[in-house]
């Protein structure tokens, strides 16, 4: 029979699901959340892939050089790591071990994100130093870096603080009033 696990996996509300309905559920959000992240890699990839091949590439200087190689292999870094989850999903399918698929790959999809944060940073410094200049290239660099771990990083951990600090208040309140 059919383990049903109506604990909740994280904080979410339980749920009346298996543990592997559980485990798919969550593969599905990882993978749906993977292809908006993949394709933003692959774009950035291409974008400096192409650049090697333009008239300009031979006027770079040293650090520049270096922050587009330096970029790109942090790009290439980070779609490894967004389709990973593909591959251990494949590797493992049909073994009953889609709780461990889901933890593996949410942590693969975490550090793809971290890695991502600065192949972005890195283009945004390469592209406004080779247009306006080394001081602004560090400025939007820094700025991108910023901006984007703010979004991804810290704003999912105020928002987790805020739904606990509900919650702690008034739990019977909050999930009558605000079913998630």
């Amino acid at each position: 029979m059919a383990e049903n696990n109506s604990a909740p996996a994280s904080d979410d509300p339980p749920r009346n699901e298996t543990r592997f309905e559980r485990a798919d559920r969550n593969f599905a959000e990882i993978l749906q959340e993977l292809r908006v992240t993949q394709a933003g890699v692959q774009i950035l990839f291409a974008f400096l892939l192409t650049l090697a091949f333009t008239e300009r590439f031979p006027s770079l200087d040293t650090v520049q050089r270096a922050t587009y190689v330096t970029t790109l292999l942090l790009a290439v870094l980070a779609a490894a790591l967004f389709t990973a989850p593909a591959a251990v999903h494949r590797s493992l399918f049909g073994q009953h071990s889609k709780p461990l698929i889901v933890r593996v790959s949410s942590r693969l999809a975490g550090i793809g994100l971290g890695v991502l944060v600065f192949a972005v940073s890195g283009a945004v410094l390469l592209v406004v130093d080779v247009a306006v200049g080394r001081t602004g290239g560090i400025i939007a660099s820094a700025a991108t870096l910023v901006v984007c771990a703010g979004l991804w990083g810290l704003l999912p951990l105020l928002l987790r603080r805020a739904r606990d600090d509900e919650e702690s208040e008034s739990p019977d309140d909050v999930r009558s009033s605000n079913p998630r």
